[in-house]
């Protein structure tokens, strides 16, 4: 099965929670991701793997038309009806692919993307195509988890991650995000960085995983070193994992 297959088999089936999500819905990064938006009320906005629709929500009273975007018809359904019961009449919903956009060049004036391309196999691909459907001058807002600069750190995440998610592909470090957009035609005017406590339990619920993956996926950090254990702040309790530390960036960069 290909990774985008395993996203949408993934997410079809979690849409709901993804919307009432604590983290998705109310998290410190949302309101930073939007409050870096230069807007009018005249811009075209594309918000690109929606997921529950809350950046897409959040745009919508800010400019002059949202286009929700998502691979997932699950996710597009469950974002249609969070957004039009919040009384916003000015999102479009449109499925696809965030590697292969449907728009012509220099369609958009603002393209956010939040807690998604950790998920995209062709992360290049990804970041050319919002390049290519910005306008020049156009904003990039982006938000998602990253894995450290240190290799051994970010093996670790990672590992976790595809552990308790098959469809995640890989977050990327800061200085790849930083490299991928330059190399784009992006200069990066601000970077924010956030931490993000995941409590184990609903975290890896929330993908359904059997008890015996729980089991692996506990064990695996269980058995890391002090070293892991300290950087990630993993809380152990009757040698339970109760919680553990990633982080999350979030940028704006701006298309020359």
């Amino acid at each position: 099965m290909n990774n985008k297959n395993d996203v949408k088999k993934q997410f079809g089936r979690s849409a709901a929670s993804y919307v009432t999500s604590e983290g998705h819905r109310k998290g410190g990064d949302l309101q930073t991701l939007v409050a870096l938006a230069d807007a009018n009320g005249t811009e075209l906005a594309l918000d690109i793997a929606t997921g529950g629709g809350h950046t897409a929500n959040a745009l919508a009273p800010l400019v002059r038309k949202v286009t929700a975007f998502d691979l997932t018809p699950e996710m597009l359904a469950a974002a249609e009806k969070f957004i039009k019961a919040n009384g916003h009449e000015n999102v479009d919903f449109i499925e696809g692919d965030a590697e292969k956009l449907p728009f012509p060049d220099g369609t958009f004036d603002i393209v956010s993307c939040r807690i998604a391309p950790h998920h995209f196999p062709n992360i290049k691909s990804f970041a050319h195509e919002v390049s290519r459907v910005l306008k020049s001058g156009g904003q990039f807002l982006l938000d998602d988890n990253v894995a450290p600069e240190n290799d051994e750190f970010d093996e670790f995440y990672n590992t976790v991650e595809k552990k308790r998610d098959y469809s995640h592909f890989r977050a990327w470090k800061k200085s790849e995000w930083l490299q991928m957009l330059e190399n784009e035609r992006f200069e990066i005017q601000e970077l924010y960085r956030f931490e993000k406590t995941f409590e184990f339990e609903s975290w890896a619920d929330r993908m359904h995983l059997s008890a015996k993956e729980k089991s692996e996926l506990s064990e695996y950090m269980l058995n890391a070193t002090d070293q892991i254990k300290q950087k990630f702040r993993i809380q152990i309790v009757n040698n339970q994992i109760k919680s553990f530390q990633g982080e999350a960036v979030v940028l704006k960069a701006t298309k020359l």
